[in-house]
């Protein structure tokens, strides 16, 4: 079994679509680890604020077929593929690391670039996962995390319940 970390990203009927994505991943994976809820500001776009979050799980599907099982989900989610990269989305999740794998597997970059460049991903993979080190720098995320200019990017938890249990509450 491989151990996993995803990236969940929604800025169209935020809720709704991250509840989704959690019950999915649970009834596909089992028992998830999940972060804080944070709602940051887009990135790379103008648009409506997004919930983020990471979730990490264990596995024995390969990078393609886990690739390819998130891609179904943001479908059955009306996850729209066309127009421009950086748009409003209703649900968007990433594989942020699979294992310690590094560099194109199935198709997928490996570890995702995204850990080291935005808040709303290394600072969630940081809670949930502290002492995991980042497969190509050798540093914990929490490490990471503590050296990461804050200043960048502006997010701040909020109140999210997940099948009647508070997972996140705001600061």
């Amino acid at each position: 079994m491989a151990q996993v970390y995803v990236g969940i990203g929604s800025n169209i009927e935020r809720e709704r679509h991250v509840l989704a994505a959690l019950d999915e991943l649970a009834d596909a994976f089992g028992e998830l680890a999940i972060s804080t809820v944070f709602e940051s500001e887009a990135v790379g776009f103008d648009g409506s604020p997004f919930y983020n979050l990471v979730a990490g799980f264990e596995t024995a599907l390969s990078v393609g077929e886990l690739s390819r099982t998130l891609k179904a989900i943001e479908d059955r989610n009306g996850r729209c593929r066309q127009g421009p990269k950086f748009s409003g989305r209703t649900l968007d999740i990433d594989i942020l690391t699979y294992d310690a794998l590094s560099g194109p597997v199935d198709g997928v970059e490996l570890p995702r670039a995204e850990i080291l460049k935005n808040a709303f991903v290394l600072q969630p993979l940081a809670e949930i996962a502290p002492d995991t080190l980042h497969p190509e720098k050798g540093l914990s995320y929490a490490e990471l995390w503590q050296a990461y200019d804050k200043t960048k990017q502006s997010l701040w938890p909020v109140d999210f319940v997940w099948r009647g249990e508070v997972i996140s509450r705001a600061g």
